[in-house]
C-alpha cells in the first residue's frame, strides 16, 4: 500500500481514529469516493480520488463509500467497494475487492458496493449525528436522505434515526491543515520534481518557442518522475502573463518577452505549486528587472512573516506594503504611501492574495480566519507565497516600457518552530539567478 500512497496504513488508521474521536461515539461519518468523469462519449479523464476520501483511506478506486462508526463493536472503519471481477479486471486493471480492503488498506470490515442500500440504514440506526459533505454530490445526497427516511419509517418499532446533520469539513479539514512527517516528505518530493521541471523549461526557452512546447518539456519531467500536473499548467508569454489563469498555452514567445510559468507536480496525491517569470531570450530589460526585483522584495517581506504565532494575513499585508511603496518609487502609482494603502490602489496591478494553503489540493482546505480574525500560524502548516505585478498592455496611464509586463514569483513554504522552510528553494528565483540558469543551458 505504501508504494502506492507514500504513507503507511498505520497513518491512515490514526487519521480515522482521530476524526472519530472528534466526532464522538454517537456519530456516523459517510464519505463517497470520487466518481469517474466522462471526457467524451465512452472515454474518461484519468481517475483522481477525492482528497478527503484519500486522506482517510488511501483507497484508489471509484464506486466506493467509506463509513466510520465510532465505538462500533464489530469494527469502526467500513468500506463498501467493488467486488473482484476477472472479466472487468481484464479490461480496466485489478480491483482490491473486500479482502483487499481489509488486508491491504486496513479496514475493519468491507462489503460489496451493491449492498450499500441494504446495510447502511442499519449503520445509521442508533446514531444521533451524521457527518457528511452535503451539496457535493446531489445524487448521493438523495441516497443518504433515503436511507435516513428508511430508519425513520421504523420509529414505531423502536428505531432511533439520526436527528442532526453536520458538515464533515468542519472536522476533517482542520486535520488536513496540519501536515505529518510522512506528508511533508511527499510534499518535498513533489516540490523537487517541480523544481526540476521548471529548470528544464528555462533551459529550452528561446525566442520563437511556443507556449505549449515549454509546457510539454515541463510536464514530461512530471511524468518521468511518476507525477502528474497538480493543476492545468499556465505558460503565458508576453502580455499573456497578465492573465492570472491563462489557459490557451498556444502563443509564440517573441524576442524580448517574459514567460510566466505557473505549474506544479502532484506526487502521491500531494501538490507543489511554483511560479517563475523569466526572459525568453535569457536577459531581463531594465523595466522587466525593476518589476521582477520588486516582486522578489515583496515575497521576502511575506516570507519573513511565515513564523509561528504570526497571523496568516500578515504576509499579504507585508507584500502589499512593499509593492505599493515600490510602485510609487517607479512612478506607476502617484501620491503618498499611506493614502495609496488606504485606498488599495495597488489592486490596479496586483489583483490576488499572496498565497493559499497547499496539500492534497493545490488550493488546500483549512480556515484562514477564526472568529473573524486571521488565524495564527502553527508548525505543520504549508502554504504558498506568490506576490505578482501585472500591467495591462493597453494601460496608457503608465509609461510604455511597463505595459504588458506580467510577473509572479511563487514558492511553497512549511511553517516550523525554527522558522519558515522553503520547500522549493532550489529553483532560481532572483533575476541574476534566473539569467545564470539560462546562460548555463
Amino acid at each position: 500500500m505504501k508504494a502506492l500512497t507514500g504513507i503507511a496504513a498505520a497513518e491512515f488508521a490514526r487519521r480515522r481514529r482521530q476524526l472519530m474521536r472528534m466526532a464522538g461515539e454517537d456519530a456516523i461519518l459517510v464519505l463517497p469516493a470520487a466518481p469517474e468523469r466522462v471526457r467524451s462519449h465512452d472515454t474518461h479523464y484519468p481517475y483522481r480520488q477525492d482528497s478527503d476520501f484519500w486522506y482517510l483511506s488511501g483507497f484508489p478506486e471509484p464506486d466506493a463509500v467509506l463509513v466510520l462508526v465510532p465505538g462500533r463493536k464489530h469494527g469502526e472503519a467500513i468500506l463498501f467497494c467493488r467486488e473482484r471481477d476477472p472479466e472487468r479486471e481484464g479490461w480496466d486493471g485489478p480491483r482490491a475487492g473486500q479482502d483487499g480492503a481489509v488486508n491491504d488498506y486496513g479496514m475493519d470490515d468491507a462489503y460489496p458496493i451493491d449492498d450499500l442500500d441494504e446495510i447502511l440504514p442499519g449503520l445509521l440506526e442508533g446514531r444521533s449525528r451524521v457527518y457528511y459533505h452535503f451539496g457535493r454530490d446531489a445524487d448521493f445526497d438523495l441516497k443518504l436522505i433515503g436511507w435516513v427516511r428508511h430508519v425513520r419509517a421504523h420509529v414505531k418499532q423502536g428505531a432511533q434515526p439520526p436527528h442532526e446533520f453536520l458538515e464533515l469539513g468542519h472536522l476533517l479539514h482542520e486535520l488536513r491543515l496540519f501536515k505529518s512527517k510522512e506528508e511533508i516528505k511527499l510534499m518535498r518530493r513533489a516540490a523537487d520534481i517541480s523544481v526540476h521541471a521548471h529548470r528544464a523549461a528555462m533551459r529550452v526557452a528561446r525566442p520563437g518557442i511556443r507556449e505549449y512546447e515549454l509546457q510539454a518539456d515541463l510536464e514530461r519531467v512530471f511524468r518521468a518522475h511518476d507525477a502528474w500536473p497538480a493543476y492545468n499548467s499556465i505558460v503565458g508569454a508576453g502580455r499573456n502573463a497578465c492573465v492570472l489563469h491563462y489557459r490557451a498555452n498556444t502563443a509564440q514567445a517573441r524576442d524580448g518577452d517574459l514567460v510566466l510559468i505557473d505549474a506544479g507536480a502532484e506526487y502521491r496525491g500531494y501538490a507543489a505549486d511554483i511560479t517563475r517569470t523569466f526572459p525568453v531570450n535569457g536577459r531581463f530589460t531594465p523595466a522587466q528587472r525593476a518589476l521582477h526585483d520588486l516582486v522578489g522584495a515583496a515575497q521576502r517581506a511575506a516570507l519573513d512573516c511565515a513564523r509561528v504565532g504570526v497571523p496568516y494575513e500578515a504576509g499579504h499585508v507585508a507584500a502589499v506594503e512593499t509593492l505599493t511603496e515600490g510602485l510609487l518609487k517607479l512612478g506607476l502609482l502617484k501620491g503618498k504611501l499611506e493614502k495609496n494603502l488606504a485606498e488599495g490602489t495597488y489592486r490596479r496591478f496586483y489583483r490576488h492574495k499572496t498565497g493559499h494553503w497547499l496539500g492534497l489540493d493545490v488550493h488546500d482546505v483549512g480556515d484562514y480566519r477564526i472568529d473573524g480574525e486571521s488565524r495564527l500560524l502553527e508548525p505543520g502548516m504549508v502554504f504558498t507565497i506568490e506576490p505578482g505585478l501585472y500591467v495591462p498592455h493597453d494601460d496608457t496611464t503608465v509609461d510604455a516600457k511597463w505595459r504588458g509586463i506580467g510577473i509572479r514569483t511563487e514558492d511553497d513554504v512549511l511553517v516550523t518552530a525554527e522558522g519558515p522552510v522553503v520547500l522549493t528553494d532550489a529553483l532560481a528565483r532572483s533575476a541574476d539567478e534566473i539569467e545564470a540558469e539560462m546562460t548555463a543551458a
